[in-house]
């Protein structure tokens, strides 16, 4: 019976803790089903090995009784040809065949009972091992999942993870901030650089250029008098116009 009680062990044992510390979950229970198969072979033999004792006590029960029952018509003959003694022998075989046949038969009717119980221990095992089978499939289809959500929250973990951004953000800013101390270093050489009275004659150059050529749009569209039209075409030819100032003797002044 040890063999049972070991192979009742291994299937109470808790096999999603067996796959939580596994490598190879279908490895493992593939593995586990081979040893309940081993067991499963060792425990018939043992089995076949108990119902042949249990058949050889039979045999042997009723090899027994039939010696008792031989030894018994023995007796009956020899009391018939007036030979009691022979007969009180023959009645001594007769009662020792007659008790060894009653002690092996019930003997034997225990043993029946323990091959029977036999039997079905046997056939659970089997059971067992075909629902292990199925259930196989399942665990190894969970342990799968399991895997594949443990590889999913990983990634996911590593995707939360905020610091490479965050480091490429502050460097971003960096530059950013060099580049505007780079223009404002320039703003500042550029003030100092600049002529501000040769900025000022060319403002005045500008506002001279648009007046030009405001005069010029005018002549084209024949919106000037002859007196404008004249001035334009000396503006534009780069003249101007130098009205003498009239003098004034000292001696009027006095």
């Amino acid at each position: 019976m040890g063999i049972f009680e070991r192979f009742s062990t291994m299937l109470k044992s808790n096999i999603n803790d067996l796959i939580s510390r596994a490598e190879n979950p279908e490895k493992m229970l593939n593995q586990l089903i081979l040893d309940m198969k081993s067991n499963l072979a060792k425990a018939k033999q043992e089995a076949a090995a108990a119902i042949a004792d249990e058949k050889k006590l039979q045999a042997d029960a009723e090899a027994l009784k039939k010696q008792s029952e031989d030894w018994e018509r023995r007796a009956m003959l020899a009391v018939q040809e007036g030979r009691d003694d022979l007969a009180k022998q023959a009645l001594l075989r007769y009662n020792e065949a007659l008790q060894g046949a009653q002690s092996l038969h019930e003997t034997w009717v225990k043993h029946r009972a323990d091959t029977e119980n036999l039997k079905v221990q046997l056939r659970q095992l089997n059971d067992k091992i075909e629902e292990a089978k199925r259930k196989k499939n399942i665990l190894v289809a969970r342990a799968k999942r399991a895997e594949a959500q443990q590889r999913i929250q990983e990634t996911m973990s590593g995707m939360s993870d905020k610091s490479a951004f965050e480091s490429f953000d502050r460097m971003a800013e960096k530059i950013e901030a060099i580049e505007r101390k780079a223009l404002a270093a320039a703003e500042i050489q550029q003030e100092f650089q600049t002529d501000d009275l040769a900025a000022q004659f060319k403002q005045l150059e500008y506002k001279g250029s648009a007046d030009q050529q405001l005069l010029e749009l005018k002549g084209k569209m024949g919106l000037l008098g002859k007196g404008q039209d004249a001035a334009a075409k000396q503006l534009g030819k780069g003249e101007t116009t130098v009205h003498e100032a009239e003098v004034v003797d000292d001696e009027d002044l006095k």
